[in-house]
C-alpha cells in the first residue's frame, strides 16, 4: 500500500465519522473541494503543511492520524491474486503476462518479526584469512 493511500483513507475515515463532507472540511482547511478530493482517494500527496491544516478542520492531531496511516500500513491486507490480474488487465498485459504477473514490492507485505540469518562461510570471497 502506497503511503497517499494510506493517508487518504485514513483522512476519508475520520471525516466520514464525524458525517462531514468535503466541501465543510475543505472549507475548514482552506482548501480546494477537488484537491481534498484527490487527497483523500489517494491521487495526490498531501504536504505536511496540508496534512495539518486537514487534521485542523477534523480537530485531528497529525501525530494521530500518522500513527493511524502507519498502524494500518503495517496490518494492511496482502493483494489477492484475483486483484494483480485485474490491475495487468487495466494497464493493457496481454494474457500470456496476466498468469505470470508478480506483485511489486509495494503490493507485497513483509512481515516485521522476519528474520534472515546468513551464517558466514570461511570460504566466501573476502573472507578474512586466518
Amino acid at each position: 500500500m502506497l503511503l497517499r493511500n494510506a493517508v487518504g483513507e485514513t483522512l476519508r475515515d475520520a471525516r466520514t465519522r464525524q458525517n462531514r463532507t468535503l466541501r465543510d472540511v475543505s472549507t475548514a482547511a482552506n482548501v480546494s473541494l477537488g484537491y481534498l478530493s484527490e487527497v483523500e482517494r489517494g491521487r495526490k500527496e498531501a504536504s505536511s503543511e496540508l496534512l495539518a491544516s486537514i487534521c485542523d478542520a477534523l480537530d485531528l492531531e497529525l501525530s494521530d492520524l500518522l500513527d493511524s496511516v502507519s498502524r494500518s500500513m503495517r496490518t494492511g491486507p496482502v493483494p489477492d491474486k484475483r486483484a494483480v490480474v485485474a490491475n495487468s488487465v487495466k494497464t493493457g498485459m496481454g494474457a500470456s503476462n496476466r498468469e505470470r504477473r508478480v506483485p511489486s514490492m509495494s503490493q507485497t507485505r513483509i512481515d516485521p518479526e522476519l528474520r534472515i540469518v546468513v551464517p558466514y562461510d570461511a570460504t566466501r570471497p573476502g573472507a578474512p584469512v586466518a
